[in-house]
């Protein structure tokens, strides 16, 4: 496989040809209309209408205005789409239900010493949504609600952006992506990143913390920016830094624990048992510590998130969607042993894809992650198309980071035809000193 190029238009926001970047906006709008048009939920009827306004001036501006109309465009859509939706429904307490079971974890926490309900009050009740199906991270975010009170600026769907938008442009960066902040903002209004956080926002933080992760796991140049400057020999990869990503990841959603595996299988064909056990015992670490002081309760620990997940509990999750997953487990008994099943055969497929055929850049790690999630999310007993964040998210930041490297990317995508750039120096050095014959 060569080397995977890029035009300059894709390098940044702001060089991407205007009908292209006007285009992005006008497809968002249209889904936007779309969601406000033929859903019936209140939350996604308010996201719905103004993005659609948001993003349609955004293509106005960005055709329109030559000089500044690429800033003009970011910021309609970001206002449009993310700042103006999200602060009325935060202001009103308009939100899906998953916001307030984070904000009741939290007070939960402060209340009892841990965010999980009893296995005898989840017996008694029938509401799905009195169980707490999230790691103890996710609690933090509730904190702000469970101290002072409902209000704007303690919902928890504010400090899920914020987190986003702060880890998500420090991922880009990390990574190589040349202007990173017009990536973030790009990306972060989105309808896969606005749509999601405006009405519920659980995912987005988490998952801006995956690409930080894999970010941490990209072999930099010494060179810096690159340039005109002749590539150096990679530095080494930073595992003890992704595993405290991935560690507070998989401390804040089940969901993460893929994405562990998948690293490891990369450090270990790449890096060797040391990265490895360095990555990993930083990783556990991470986790132990935000999630070992629960486990004294390991049966509220159990039934809230693995047991209601999986949908073993006397009570399902309301998610649904047409997708295979929820079809078959709708079926009954039978549809439910299927669905599991699968889910069994497609992680058993997945690892040893993992062993057999590992990995051996951060690209290809970061796609193989991509390819699992959506397989897991489209085989799920209990899950929405909201899930979809996950891959989605992953693959526009790996599409913002490779395009920073287009003059730089043996860095990030070595071609295994052409030895690395310190080995073609070394074989040149050697070359030159060998005596003639």
């Amino acid at each position: 496989m060569g080397r995977v190029r890029l035009g300059a238009g894709w390098q940044s926001p702001a060089a991407m040809p205007r009908r292209r970047l006007a285009g992005i906006f006008g497809v968002s709008a249209v889904f936007a209309a779309l969601v406000a048009i033929f859903s019936s939920y209140s939350a996604h009827q308010v996201w719905g209408t103004t993005a659609a306004c948001g993003y349609g001036l955004a293509a106005v501006a960005v055709l329109g205005w030559k000089a500044r109309g690429v800033d003009a465009g970011l910021a309609l859509s970001f206002g449009g789409a993310l700042v103006a939706p999200l602060g009325w429904m935060a202001a009103k307490s308009i939100e899906q239900p998953e916001v307030a079971v984070v904000a009741r974890s939290a007070l939960t926490l402060i209340h009892h010493g841990t965010p999980y309900p009893g296995a005898a009050a989840l017996a008694a009740t029938q509401d799905p949504n009195a169980y707490n199906p999230y790691l103890p991270v996710m609690a933090l975010f509730g904190l702000p609600r469970a101290i002072f009170g409902n209000g704007l600026l303690t919902d928890p769907r504010i400090w899920f952006g914020a987190v986003f938008l702060v880890v998500f442009w420090y991922a880009l960066r990390q990574g190589g992506s040349r202007d990173p902040w017009r990536w973030a903002v790009l990306i972060a209004t989105s309808p896969f990143i606005a749509f999601e956080l405006a009405v519920g926002g659980t995912d987005v933080p988490m998952v801006a913390f995956l690409c930080l992760g894999f970010a941490f796991l990209i072999a930099i140049p010494r060179g810096g920016e690159g340039g005109s400057s002749p590539l150096r020999p990679a530095e080494l990869p930073r595992p003890v830094l992704a595993g405290l990503a991935l560690g507070v990841a998989a401390a804040m959603k089940a969901t993460a624990w893929p994405a562990v595996l998948v690293a490891i299988a990369l450090l270990a064909v790449r890096d060797g048992k040391r990265a490895v056990v360095v990555f990993t015992v930083t990783t556990l670490a991470v986790v132990a510590a935000f999630v070992g002081p629960f486990v004294l309760h390991p049966k509220a620990l159990f039934e809230n998130t693995i047991k209601f997940p999986l949908g073993l509990a006397h009570v399902t999750s309301q998610a649904s969607s047409p997708l295979p997953g929820h079809d078959i487990a709708s079926m009954g008994h039978l549809g439910h042993t299927i669905v599991v099943v699968l889910l069994a055969i497609a992680g058993l497929v997945v690892a040893v894809s993992l062993v057999v055929r590992p990995p051996r850049t951060v690209p290809r790690a970061v796609l193989l992650l991509a390819g699992a999630m959506t397989l897991m999310f489209v085989l799920a007993p209990s899950t929405r198309f909201g899930y979809l964040i996950y891959p989605a998210t992953l693959v526009l930041w790996l599409l913002a980071v490779v395009a920073g490297h287009r003059r730089r990317d043996e860095a990030i995508i070595p071609d295994p035809g052409v030895p690395p750039a310190s080995s073609r120096t070394r074989c040149r050095t050697s070359s030159a000193s060998r005596p003639a014959a």
